[in-house]
Formats: structure tokens, C-alpha cells, sequence
């Protein structure tokens, strides 16, 4: 798995414009610090791991393997040769894992030293970078353009395409043509973070899940936090709460938390919800919670003061006369729950009671006394109306996180059947957490490796926007063509927007485990704003050993658990100074 690691300098581009102010230089130039604005991220230039297939006339493909530098030269040995004067001519590259960006193509000579046409189609699975646009199998260009048509000059270098991706075909367009290509490099354009939080245990599987999950949503830290980074490059509120969740198990108190919960709050002007879902708005409040509990920042909180307060109102008001909420179109949990009418209620009336709560803690730090009594008055009307959870999981889940129901009683009942059908990867994190609520831990684990461990089967290097096991039955890899007889695992299934190939495979809601097993295996939990006492207390279940960091706004912890024959737990910590640890 790529870790990236932080470089350290400034860009020679904002010296020169530094260097043009200073010298008082006349028109677009001496304003330009004022008009440009520095991109967050970084690019790295990735070569192909491998080519999964050609047809036709291709020459030399495994030349595309061999790491070359970036400046075309007059020196055009070795090159891999696309001549449809033989007929089609068609490539197909792996780059081994899933990437943010585009592809950069490197061309020698072509017929006549003209430009050629070249089809370029981008893929997070062999067989989407295959696929017509349309069709049934719903190949698309949403959000992000992943099928199109370029130019690229002889002697030259072309970049295209902004999207998500694993695979690249090229096809050259142009008749009776040739072009020699020099390299097909992918363009990775990330944030460059430090991963400051860690997980390695004696399941190699569990290890792998935990990685997958913080390099999800790594990629997903764009110009703002993205719950995809093919399809729906948005900020959506209600997914970024799994994701910030990772965010502090990984990365710690990352700014694009802020400024993603800024934006949205920015362009949703009361009473309108947040991305249009009434859940939405409340996830926020939520997020505001989970981001004051981990940093301990006053300043900030204040500055959400008059928006939280007058969404605090609004929500305390969606109380009907029977004591069941009365949140308003549209109703939303997530997508497999989307038909089930009882269990959105139940989810629902759930969310509002664990909101509320939150907004009256933050409104007691805010010394916001009024609002933080309609939040507490609203709270003790919902509380006397018992939902049924309609044998959903996401809705019993939520149940047992706002104490409506007795965990126990739900995780027997709903959570723990049929293992991890059922569970969707958006809402799998909030069943983690209940059944650690009913203290079983180790059906959590194993509902882990199994769940989000198939992905990893059926060759993913991030997680999905959803996944159903009863998919897998007969299904062929991510990182293969199909083989005769079997399903596309990625274009077969789907459902609601996510059909067939519009699925994204890289969606940071489905990071769930990478925070959940920091909390619950490693063991390490906040216990007080700002981290200045943590509590850590492991559930191994059936593993031997569990090792890690977590980082907090004091440092980094760094934590060794091992168990012993008589099944007790020896756990060493190294704490940075200013964190009470309790056990």
C-alpha cells in the first residue's frame, strides 16, 4: 500500500510571484498572488504494474512496464507500437492500485509526424475500462470524464482525464496510422499526508482491511473531502461522518474537515437541509460533536454559533404531538434501506435523539442555555417512542447508539443474524459500533473480515460505495477480464444510483473498520476534549497480539497489546506528555 510522505518547501511558482510584487510590476502579474490560489495536493507519476491485454497490432507492449524519464527525446528506442495499418490496435494497463488523477502519453513518431486521435478509457476494474458508455451495464461519464477521445502530438506529451482509476485502454482511432509510444504514465495527484496512525495485528486480513480503509479515504482528501473519487465528488455531509472518523484514526485533525463542514454550511442557508436530506443536516451537527470531542477547539465551535443554534431549533421543533419525529423530505439513511418506510422512521427518530444530545453538550460549551433546553425538551418526548427497527440493521443500529433499545436485545435479535448480509458499507460502521455497545466484539471482527475482507478477494485496493456477498456467488476479479460463464462483479450488480459500472469502487464512507478496530482492538478512545485523557482498553477477541498508534493533538500514543496463556493482556503505552491514560 502507498504511503505518501510530506515534502517539505514551497512552490518555485509562488517565489516568482512573490519576486513580481515585490518589483511593482505593472498589470495581471502584480495581482496575481491575490487572484491565484495554491492546490493542496501533489502529483507523483505512477508506471503500469502490468498489461492485462491487447489486441491487434501492438508491438513491444512490455515497454510500457520500464520506468523511463519524463522528456521525450530525439532517441525513440524500444517503443511500444499501436499500427493500425494491421488493423485495430488496442492496450489495456493495470496500475495496480486504485489512483486519483489522470494519464500522461508519451509519444515518439506517428505516420507523416501528425497528431493521432487516441481513445482513452478509464477503469476501477478491468472490465469497466473496457466498456461502451451506456448500455446495460450503465458505463457513464459522471462527475468525471472516463471515456473520451484526444489528440496527441508526434514528438510530444498529452495528460488527460481527472477521475478514478485502477486501469487505462488505449485505442489508436486514426486508420491506416502508427504511434510510438515512449511511456503511459499514470498522474497521481493526492494530498501528501503522514500516516500518523497505525494497526497491525496477528490477522494479516484485519491488517489489510485497516490499510485499505485509511488509503480510501486518503484519496478521497481532494480540494475538499469527496465520498468518491470516480462518481459523486462531493461533499456530502452525511458520508464525510465514517470518513472524518478514519480521518482521526490515520491522519489526526485534518483542516479539510473544517472546510468541508464550512462549505456546505456556506451554501445551505436556513431552514434548507444540507444536500437536501433533512439526515444530512444532522449529521453535521454530529460531525461538529465528533470534532470538538477530538480537538478541544472553542474558537472554532464559536464560529458555528448562530448556524448551529438556529439548526438546533429547527431540529428540537420536528417533534409531533405522539413524540415521534416529523423530519421532512427527503428521508434518508442509506441506500439499502431506502424502500423499508418503518426503518427509515426508526433510523430517523434514532439520529434526531443522538443530535440533539450532541447539540446540548455543544450548546453547554457555547453557554447557550435556551437552545440547548429545546434540545434536552425534544429529547425527553422522543425517548418515550420505541421504533421498530423493521429487521434493518442500520435502523437497529442507530437504536442501540442513541439508547432507545437495549443493545444486547437488538445485536441478538437484528445486528448479529445472518452475519453480514444485509449491512451496507456506509452503515456497516454503525453496526460495528453496536454490536461493540453489546459487547460483541468478536462477531464485529468476523463480520470485518468477512464483509469488507471479500472486496479484498475479489482483488480491490479500496473499498466500495456497496457490496452484497450473495454478488460474489460465481463472480470473476476486479482485476481481471471476465472469464466466460461468470458475473462481473462490477458490472452486473448495483442498485438505486450505483447500477452497474456508475458503482464507484473507491467511496470513503466504507472506510468503517480503520476507525473501529483503532478503537475497539487497539482500544484507544478520547475521553475527554482535546485528548487530554484517553482511555485504552482492548478487545482482542481471537487474536493474539495487536500493536499501534493513534495520534491526538497531544502526539501520537503508541500501543502494544499481547495476550497471554491464561488469557489475560499485557499492554505497554507510550504516551506523550499531557494525556492522562486510563484503563
Amino acid at each position: 500500500m502507498m504511503q505518501c510522505r510530506r515534502v517539505v518547501g514551497l512552490v518555485a511558482v509562488w517565489v516568482m510571484v512573490g519576486a513580481a510584487v515585490a518589483a511593482g510590476l505593472p498589470g495581471p502579474v502584480a495581482d496575481l498572488e491575490d487572484r491565484a490560489e495554491r492546490d493542496p495536493r501533489v502529483r507523483t507519476f505512477v508506471t503500469p504494474g502490468r498489461v492485462v491485454w491487447h489486441s491487434g497490432a501492438v508491438e513491444n507492449a512490455g515497454a510500457l512496464l520500464q520506468k523511463r524519464s519524463g522528456q521525450i527525446t530525439l532517441d525513440a528506442s524500444n517503443p511500444c507500437v499501436l499500427d493500425s495499418r494491421k488493423g485495430e490496435a488496442a492496450i489495456l494497463l493495470d496500475f495496480g492500485v486504485e489512483l486519483n488523477g489522470g494519464v500522461q502519453i508519451m509519444a515518439w513518431h506517428s505516420k507523416d509526424n501528425k497528431p493521432v486521435r487516441l481513445r482513452v478509457r478509464f477503469g476501477e476494474s478491468a472490465s469497466e475500462a473496457m466498456a461502451e458508455l451506456g448500455g446495460e451495464q450503465n458505463a457513464t461519464n459522471d462527475h468525471a470524464i472516463r471515456d473520451q477521445t484526444t489528440l496527441v502530438p508526434w514528438l510530444g506529451t498529452a495528460e488527460i482525464g481527472n477521475t478514478g482509476f485502477r486501469f487505462v485502454r488505449i485505442d489508436l482511432l486514426d486508420d491506416d496510422s502508427f504511434v510510438q509510444l515512449k511511456s503511459v504514465r499514470a498522474v497521481f495527484v493526492y494530498r501528501d499526508l503522514d500516516y500518523l496512525g497505525s494497526f497491525r495485528c496477528s490477522d494479516e486480513r484485519l491488517n489489510r482491511i485497516w490499510q485499505t480503509g485509511a488509503y480510501t479515504v486518503h484519496l478521497n482528501m481532494q480540494d475538499y473531502l469527496w465520498d468518491g473519487i470516480k462518481r459523486d465528488r462531493l461533499v456530502w455531509v452525511g458520508d464525510m461522518h465514517p470518513e472524518t472518523e478514519t480521518i482521526f484514526a490515520v491522519f489526526g485533525a485534518d483542516a479539510i474537515v473544517p472546510a468541508s463542514l464550512d462549505l456546505v454550511r456556506d451554501e445551505t442557508p436556513l431552514p434548507r437541509w444540507m444536500n437536501g436530506i433533512s439526515s444530512y443536516s444532522m449529521w453535521w451537527v454530529l460531525l461538529h460533536h465528533a470534532w470538538h470531542h477530538y480537538t478541544g477547539d472553542d474558537a472554532y465551535l464559536r464560529q458555528q454559533r448562530t448556524y448551529l443554534t438556529g439548526l438546533l431549533a429547527q431540529l428540537a421543533a420536528c417533534v409531533g404531538p405522539d413524540n415521534r419525529e416529523t423530519l421532512p423530505a427527503y428521508r434518508f439513511l442509506d441506500w439499502p434501506s431506502s424502500e423499508n418506510k418503518a426503518a427509515i422512521h426508526a433510523g430517523l427518530h434514532s439520529l434526531l435523539v443522538m443530535t440533539l444530545q450532541a447539540g446540548a453538550e455543544l450548546c453547554e460549551v457555547l453557554d447557550e442555555p435556551q437552545t440547548r433546553a429545546k434540545c434536552l425538551d425534544s429529547v425527553a418526548k422522543l425517548v418515550k417512542h420505541t421504533p421498530d427497527p423493521a429487521d434493518s440493521k442500520q435502523a437497529a443500529a442507530l437504536m442501540a447508539l442513541a439508547g432507545l433499545a437495549d443493545a444486547t436485545k437488538l445485536n441478538r435479535e437484528v445486528l448479529a443474524v445472518d452475519g453480514p448480509q444485509r449491512m451496507s458499507t456506509f452503515y456497516g460502521y454503525y453496526v460495528l459500533q453496536a454490536r461493540a455497545m453489546a459487547g460483541d466484539y468478536q462477531g464485529a471482527i468476523d463480520v470485518i473480515r468477512q464483509y469488507w475482507g471479500a472486496m479484498l478477494d475479489l482483488g480491490a485496493t479500496t473499498f466500495w460505495e456497496d457490496f452484497d456477498l450473495q454478488w460474489t456467488q460465481n463472480a470473476g476479479r476486479i482485476d481481471e477480464l471476465v472469464p466466460e460463464g461468470k458475473k462481473d462483479i462490477h458490472g452486473d450488480f448495483g442498485n438505486h444510483c450505483y447500477v452497474g459500472f456508475r458503482h464507484s469502487l473507491c467511496h470513503g464512507w466504507a472506510s468503517g473498520p480503520t476507525a473501529w478496530l483503532s478503537e475497539h482492538v487497539l482500544g484507544v478512545r478520547i475521553v475527554e476534549p482535546g485528548g487530554t485523557v484517553v482511555r485504552i482498553q482492548p478487545h482482542l477477541a481471537d487474536l493474539d497480539w495487536a500493536e499501534g498508534t493513534f495520534p491526538t493533538t497531544k502526539g501520537v500514543i503508541k500501543v502494544r497489546h499481547e495476550k497471554k496463556t491464561d488469557g489475560t493482556i499485557e499492554t505497554k503505552i507510550d504516551a506523550p506528555k499531557g494525556i492522562t491514560i486510563l484503563r
